[in-house]
């Protein structure tokens, strides 16, 4: 089975990379662009613009291949490429190496899966080009275009817990089939907040490709 989930890390890296709360607030990156083009109640018809990725693939379960591809690509946006500019974070703190281009954190970070090994894909900034990017020096990531894409999604909070998902996505689904389009493929599950910020304020969501009606195609 194929499919996607996207994860934000875990609380102590990510204070280690210089993400910080400010005045009750969390840091905002860049996320891709998306336009809504129809609401089915809760449920948003989006069209995502292209996007430049960084990726690898990692071996382990759900959550832990998640983490480990994340640190991974985290070192690549920090300093471990074979750049020479100084980029600033979006965040307030920055942290530079002596050397190597350091890129702008964002959001989210998907995870795709391929038999028992999930391919982790981190979004660039929007101002880069692929031809912009410096090359990683670990030879484990590389980095690609991903096309503009029509997803639908439900946006929810609370608990990353298997229930709480599963709900959501069952929400998804049935929106969907009930107003004539026809769920395919995996779904993607987004997770924009650290781990320490509180469940009731987290940002997921659940995303899924689709058949249109057939008055529509």
């Amino acid at each position: 089975m194929k499919w996607f989930v996207a994860v934000i890390g875990v609380a102590i890296l990510l204070l280690a990379l210089g993400v910080v709360v400010l005045g009750g607030g969390t840091v905002a990156y860049d996320s891709p662009r998306y336009s809504v083009v129809e609401t089915l109640g809760v449920i948003e018809i989006r069209e995502y613009e292209q996007y430049v990725a960084a990726e690898t693939v990692v071996d382990g379960g759900l959550e832990s291949a998640g983490n480990q591809g994340f640190r991974v690509l985290a070192k690549y946006i920090f300093g471990d490429n074979r750049g020479s500019r100084k980029i600033a974070m979006t965040a307030p703190v920055s942290q530079e190496k002596a050397s190597g281009m350091k890129i702008a954190m964002t959001a989210p970070v998907t995870q795709e899966k391929a038999g028992d090994r999930y391919t982790i894909q981190f979004m660039m900034p929007s101002e880069y080009s692929l031809e912009e990017l410096p090359e990683p020096n670990d030879s484990r990531i590389t980095l690609r275009e991903i096309p503009a894409r029509r997803f639908a999604a439900v946006r929810y909070s609370g608990t990353w817990s298997k229930r709480n998902y599963q709900k959501n996505l069952d929400l998804l689904l049935e929106t969907l089939r009930q107003s004539g389009y026809e769920p395919s493929g995996e779904p993607i599950w987004a997770r924009y907040d650290a781990p320490f910020k509180p469940w009731f304020l987290r940002r997921n969501e659940i995303l899924t490709a689709f058949q249109a009606p057939v008055a529509q195609r």
